[in-house]
């Protein structure tokens, strides 16, 4: 590939195709490339490359790295007959220890607790009301996991016994419902922001879509295309709408504000007036 100077602007479509360039050489290399060389390969000078990695994709490339490592942990801890050492170097780590230092991080449990789908994790949940109806919230030792809304508190229960199924679910007790309250002030208002640490459980593609859809102010859209451009990911338009709809952290990660190219309201996981009301609500404030 020619390189380009390293200095001053250039067309959104050659930024794209660069950063896609770089995102298959972190993701074919055994250890990730230092920043030089990546820069270097692509022909940016450092600086630059950093800068326009992280606003096409909406992460560095050490993170852009770390995400892809963890979906190529949990792709190898799924497979039968494996090992857990195996999975952890097959997926890049030099070391077991080295993957220890960010294991829980990385998995939101260890290894051997992951494979057996994390029997034994708790997870503590209590349900709300909003404006928007019922809400769910459960919290893991690494933090928010499920922001859920819908009509029915029971619905939204099995719904969370469905996407855990072998953990141990506990009901909040009152200091968690501290917690809900907090999250439902949120909900009510989005911009006095969510100060809480968020368990995002995803593949790297997700994680790529719900990190750019975070950086969506409130009161402000996107389109699915746009997200898809942003991402580094152009044709991948129906694959963001994809992961708006397996997002699990109703307005924390704001799928709500992605709209059709012709900016009219598409599906939501919780229902299109849900979607219709929350735009309506930012949009006043």
């Amino acid at each position: 590939m020619p390189a380009l100077p390293s200095q001053g602007p250039f067309p959104a479509e050659a930024n794209a195709e660069l950063i896609a360039e770089a995102c298959r050489l972190i993701e074919a290399a055994e250890e990730l490339p230092t920043l030089d060389r990546l820069a270097a390969r692509i022909g940016l000078s450092p600086y630059h490359f950093h800068r326009q990695f992280k606003a096409v994709t909406g992460l560095t490339p050490k993170a852009w790295a770390m995400a892809h490592r963890a979906r190529k942990l949990r792709a190898g801890l799924a497979q039968e007959g494996g090992s857990v050492t195996g999975a952890i170097y097959e997926a890049g780590y030099g070391s077991g220890s080295r993957f220890y230092e960010r294991g829980a991080q990385t998995l939101g449990m260890t290894p051997t607790r992951y494979r057996s789908g994390g029997k034994g994790a708790e997870i503590r949940f209590a349900v709300g009301q909003s404006s928007l109806g019922a809400i769910l919230v459960a919290q893991s030792a690494q933090g928010v996991c499920a922001i859920t809304l819908g009509d029915d508190p029971e619905v939204l229960i099995h719904d969370l016994e469905d996407r855990f199924p072998d953990a141990t679910l506990i009901g909040g007790d009152d200091g968690f419902e501290d917690l809900v309250a907090k999250v439902v002030g949120f909900v009510e208002a989005p911009r006095i922001g969510l100060d809480l640490p968020l368990d995002i459980r995803g593949t790297a593609f997700q994680e790529r879509v719900w990190q750019a859809l975070r950086e969506i102010p409130a009161g402000e859209t996107a389109s699915y295309a746009g997200i898809a451009r942003k991402i580094g990911a152009p044709k991948s338009a129906r694959a963001v709408a994809q992961a708006c709809a397996a997002n699990a952290l109703a307005v924390a990660i704001p799928c709500h504000r992605v709209l059709r190219n012709d900016g009219a309201l598409s599906g939501y996981r919780w229902g299109i007036e849900r979607k219709r009301a929350l735009l309506a609500s930012e949009a006043r404030r």
